[in-house]
């Protein structure tokens, strides 16, 4: 039996934790990591992501088989689980780090995802601003930010911000669900 072609795909959209929690219970994803991407300086901790020095983005990044899941419904959940209209900020996380992007693998899933995110402009009424490049300067986050929402349910963020956008995921996406 030949293994699946699995795909590559880096999603910005606020918190990593939030996006995180959501791409693991999505049926296709096989592998989700929590890490930060094009910014300008080379491996950058938390802190200097945090203070907007080193210009990242908090990113997940995502492996899927396409015969599974889709680009387009990745970025259809993706477009629901966050604001990609609010620039630089997602609810009460403000700054560069917390911008909305898509950072490509390759030209020809550039290509795609410009062409989808065209046809979705139309439904936010031309006011998306979520970046679209490819993804460069990209390293894992630490060891601890990793399954965050797994291993901390309880804790406040989780409990009051990734939660409530697992729960929208899980409601409006049923059909995607892992078994």
């Amino acid at each position: 039996m030949q293994a699946p072609r699995l795909e590559s795909l880096t999603l910005a959209g606020g918190c990593f934790w939030c996006l995180e929690a959501v791409f693991l219970r999505i049926r296709g994803v096989l592998e989700v990591e929590s890490g930060y991407s094009n910014g300008h300086l080379p491996n950058p901790n938390y802190e200097q992501v945090c203070s907007g020095a080193s210009g990242h983005a908090e990113v997940v990044r995502l492996r899927f088989d396409p015969a599974q899941i889709s680009l387009a419904q990745l970025l259809a959940v993706f477009w629901t689980i966050h604001d990609p209209t609010s620039l630089n900020r997602q609810g009460a996380d403000v700054g560069t780090q917390y911008r909305s992007g898509i950072y490509t693998h390759g030209d020809a899933q550039h290509a795609q995802v410009l062409q989808l995110l065209q046809e979705v402009q139309a439904e936010f009424g031309g006011r998306i601003v979520t970046e679209v490049q490819p993804e460069r300067g990209y390293c894992a986050a630490e060891d601890y930010h990793q399954r965050y929402f797994e291993r901390y349910p309880e804790a406040g963020y989780c409990s009051f911000v990734v939660g409530p956008k697992v729960e929208k995921f899980q409601r409006q996406f049923k059909a995607l669900l892992r078994d």
